[in-house]
């Protein structure tokens, strides 16, 4: 199997849109109250919950490939290639690119916290505590760092050759449970995609091709046949002169 034929690699792709407009959402939770008497503290505290906290979590069990986060393929109904696809999950490269996303988080939730105040008019939390703002900012750090993870996850697999996935040995349901984190309700059952080689097009003869065939300048006209005459004689056409001077009956009867 090939691991471009797994649809759910490709939906978790959605991540390079949908991070964007989670920050976008931050910005405005984060615009609904003005910062409070220290707000480093607030910040740290704030991406500690959010960002710290589930990169433990991803460090020891990292994202289950057939998870969407809210909906997920049962882990008893799976087939080989899928736990193929569990397997092949390199946890080097997943934990470092946890690393860098958890630390980018911080600076980058640093940056917008100090300057929510511009989106102040847009805010849907306008007049609200500080408080709330935090609390909602925290899942979706979270949010952003489950896709971070999933989105890496999902480049490096849609990259592997079918080969590496033929020899690799699949996850069993138990190690799956064990060392994966499955979330969602187990409803996704999506059917593998057809990937075919596209076939090249048959060039179209053109006119010298078919004028040289053998055959196709022969003249098909049918042979004369002799006809009968009255009295069951048959009429017998002359033949040609072959040389100058020479010449033949002109009518032949034959009783």
């Amino acid at each position: 199997m090939n691991p471009r034929s797994e649809p759910l690699l490709w939906l978790q792709l959605v991540a390079l849109g949908a991070i964007p407009l989670e920050l976008l959402g931050l910005l405005l939770v984060l615009a609904g109250a003005d910062p409070g008497p220290l707000p480093g503290l607030e910040r740290l505290l704030a991406w500690a919950i959010g960002a710290l906290g589930p990169a433990i979590l991803l460090w020891q069990r990292p994202a289950d490939v057939c998870s969407l986060l809210l909906t997920q393929v049962p882990v008893r109904a799976r087939s080989e290639a899928q736990r193929g696809l569990s397997a092949l999950q390199s946890p080097l490269s997943t934990k470092v690119a946890l690393v860098l996303a958890a630390s980018a988080l911080l600076p980058l939730f640093w940056w917008i916290d100090q300057h929510a105040a511009l989106a102040a008019p847009l805010s849907p939390l306008s007049a609200s505590p500080r408080f709330v703002g935090l609390l909602l900012a925290c899942p979706l750090l979270a949010l952003m760092l489950w896709q971070w993870q999933q989105l890496s996850q999902a480049i490096g697999l849609l990259s592997r050759s079918p080969a590496a996935l033929a020899t690799c040995v699949p996850l069993t349901p138990v190690q799956l449970e064990t060392e994966r984190l499955c979330l969602g309700l187990p409803l996704l059952l999506l059917s593998p995609l057809q990937i075919t080689n596209p076939t090249p097009p048959q060039p179209t003869p053109t006119v010298a091709e078919v004028t040289s065939e053998p055959g196709a300048t022969e003249d098909q006209s049918p042979t004369a046949t002799p006809e009968p005459l009255a009295g069951g004689t048959v009429a017998i056409e002359p033949e040609q002169p072959t040389e100058e001077g020479e010449s033949t009956d002109l009518d032949e009867e034959i009783t």
